[in-house]
């Protein structure tokens, strides 16, 4: 069936492409990073206050995991190993920190595991734990909420 088909492949797609307003790509790349038998999430808060995934833009030319190695270090002060592929979701939105539209594609992966190497290189956000509902509340970005989201009903379904 084409429609069953077309939902499979179909990427989620959070906030509103304005028109008039250019919004170049940032892609990033983001992880889940779970403790106490995945019912705890880490989250990092910006200093806007807002709740984000660990994990950041993409540099040119790298591969997913190299910038996500990249930026759990910068983020949290830790190693990880990437786990599972979650999906992409993409997201239009507006930094006012950047005064810049945005569509950032993100692709959500499961971590395997963190090691704690020090203090977060990005020592200007705040790092919290939180039960996994609580955490999908807090996110900020939809994108963010609906990774979350997919990781809990894979771990629900075993």
């Amino acid at each position: 069936d084409l429609r069953k088909l077309t939902e499979k492949i179909m990427i989620p797609t959070f906030g509103k492409k304005i028109d008039s307003k250019n919004s170049p790509a940032r892609y990033g790349v983001y992880g889940i990073v779970a403790r106490n038998d995945n019912t705890a999430i880490c989250l990092v808060q910006a200093p806007n206050r807002a709740y984000f995934l660990p994990g950041g833009e993409i540099d040119s030319g790298d591969v997913h995991n190299k910038s996500l190695v990249r930026e759990l270090h910068a983020d949290l002060g830790a190693k990880a190993k990437l786990g599972k592929f979650r999906g992409q979701a993409d997201e239009y939105f507006y930094s006012s920190h950047r005064d810049t539209y945005y569509y950032n594609p993100a692709y959500i992966y499961e971590t395997a595991g963190y090691e704690v190497l020090g203090a977060p290189l990005e020592d200007f956000n705040h790092i919290d734990w939180f039960p996994v509902e609580t955490a999908i509340k807090n996110l900020k970005r939809g994108s963010h909420h609906w990774g979350v989201a997919a990781c809990q009903d894979y771990l629900n379904a075993l």
